[in-house]
């Protein structure tokens, strides 16, 4: 391809952009005139194994030559890529680059949402919602009780008292004079009223959680344009899930929320918490465990960030978020090269507020996107860790935890057991629901239309969060759940709400046994 043609060679960088994919300069110079894109990625797609992330002349030669790809190559490719637009943080308004599957050591990062930045109007939402119900239905379909399910237009031909079963998504929910739930569900077909009788203790405690835009199962019997509720079925964690555990004694730990840059920051627990990684503070069995942490979790909020709440600035130490992001890069560079980092942002980090949020970007954060240990994804992400040939390695499910503040306030049994002292409920409801946000109004979101990346497609060993700056852990159906503490003492606001962060406590998981330490700082 010839120089003069800058808009065709514009098409193309545009067409593999489109595909997630780089384009190297002797690749796009090399083309002839009737060079045919889609044809080239389709043949090379097929003759590698490995996700396509950049193309260069030897993919030219593979291409023209019908040769194999060299995989050694290849491979050696991909963090050169990584590095520069992926891993190391692709710009907010690009579409980040990152494969489904990127290796990096011993850390896959096996989901890293993918944003293809358009203009969004009403049809996305609609197809947004109706990927999300797609996906959950899907789940619940394999339970025994909805094997007979139908869509809701077909209800209301049936007769009294016929049995019914139906998957929908709650449009509405609300108390009738008698004190029963009426819940109104919909699916693409249409809507239907379900009563929730009070006098059915087990099955009404359900419905008194059930929240707006969840996608549930009905079991019952039909009434006049209403189904009686016998059953509410929710898409739920397998009781089946297995119990990993390492081969061999290694160590992850989980933080979250350490806020640097504001006058609250408490570098001198931070330090400490360093230095025992570095094995320079503790007895010898402390010392011991601190070597064999492999890998280290930040769920966000790294720094405390500029105009994020009104007046921010006269609570900052450090008012500029460049500099932030500096700070704390240079404090994390001290921990040891053989610790891996994984890191996803959170509400106050420089990333936009609405989820699944980009990974970190380089203009803000360059110190943090080139550290070699390191590895950057989006808010939320699956990530598996500790894998060996005869290992499948554990996957942890990241997530700030930005809706939590909703459903501790609109979940009654979550309030009533502790509300923000206890994430843990909040992660097993999500769970439960096979959702991180399922109500409209809980976390500002992007529609994607072609698939909501807050449904819990993937069943996790870890599920780790933070943003409530309290530090718990508990397991549910063999799924470790997680919540990161703080590195921030009580700020004016969690002074006006009531919170009581516990700032300075650390989860240590044994990977071995997946037993769980609380460790003060």
């Amino acid at each position: 391809m010839t120089t003069d043609q800058p808009k065709r060679k514009a098409e193309i960088v545009d067409y593999f952009l489109a595909k997630k994919v780089l384009v190297s300069d002797d690749f796009i110079n090399s083309l002839p005139q009737n060079f045919d894109p889609e044809d080239f990625y389709n043949t090379i797609a097929a003759k590698t194994s490995m996700p396509l992330m950049l193309v260069d002349q030897d993919t030219v030669n593979l291409y023209y030559e019908g040769g194999q790809a060299n995989n050694q190559e290849a491979e050696e490719s991909r963090p050169d890529a990584d590095n520069q637009v992926a891993s190391r943080g692709a710009s907010a308004n690009k579409p980040s680059l990152r494969t489904q599957t990127v290796d990096e050591g011993n850390v896959k990062v096996t989901f890293s949402y993918k944003d293809d930045p358009k203009k969004r109007d009403v049809q996305d939402f609609v197809s947004y919602y109706n990927a999300r119900y797609k996906s959950i239905k899907a789940i619940l379909e394999n339970r025994q009780e909805l094997q007979n399910m139908t869509s809701i237009n077909r209800l209301h031909g049936k007769k009294d008292k016929e049995p019914a079963a139906v998957i929908g998504m709650v449009l509405d929910k609300a108390t009738t004079p008698n004190d029963n739930i009426v819940m109104t569900l919909e699916d693409p077909t249409g809507t239907m009223k379900v009563i929730v009788n009070k006098n059915k203790p087990e099955i009404f405690g359900i419905g008194k959680e059930v929240v707006l835009d969840e996608v549930i199962g009905v079991v019952g019997v039909c009434g006049e344009n209403v189904v009686f509720a016998n059953n509410i079925l929710l898409p739920e964690i397998p009781l089946h899930k297995e119990l990993k555990k390492s081969p061999d004694e290694c160590y992850a730990v989980f933080i979250s929320d350490v806020h640097v840059g504001s006058k609250l920051f408490l570098p001198d627990e931070f330090g400490k918490f360093i230095k025992w990684l570095r094995g320079e503070v503790g007895n010898e069995t402390q010392k011991d465990v601190a070597r064999k942490v492999r890998y280290i979790f930040i769920m966000g909020d790294l720094v405390d960030g500029i105009g994020v709440y009104p007046a921010q600035e006269s609570e900052l130490d450090i008012v500029d978020i460049g500099e932030q992001y500096a700070e704390f890069a240079r404090l994390i560079s001290q921990i040891p090269e053989e610790k891996r980092l994984i890191i996803c942002p959170g509400n106050h980090d420089a990333q936009r507020l609405a989820e699944p949020q980009p990974e970190f970007d380089k203009d803000f954060a360059k110190a943090l996107c080139e550290m070699p240990n390191v590895t950057l994804v989006t808010n939320p992400a699956y990530i598996n860790i500790h894998a060996t040939k005869d290992f499948p390695g554990f996957d942890v499910l990241m997530y700030h935890g930005y809706s939590f503040d909703h459903f501790i306030a609109e979940v009654d049994s979550i309030r009533a057991q502790g509300g923000y002292e206890r994430a843990d409920l909040v992660m097993r409801f999500l769970l439960q629901r096979r959702h991180l946000s399922p109500t409209h109004t809980a976390t500002p979101y992007i529609p994607d239309p072609k698939k909501d990346p807050l449904v819990v497609d993937r069943i996790p060993d870890f599920f780790a969060t933070g943003h409530v700056h309290k530090a718990v852990a508990s397991m549910y159906r063999n799924i470790t759940l997680i919540s990161g503490s703080c590195w921030q003492s009580k700020t004016s606001f969690q002074e006006k709400m009531g919170h009581n962060p516990e700032p300075a406590r650390v989860p240590l998981v044994n990977l071995q046994t997946r037993q769980v330490k609380m460790l003060r700082f």
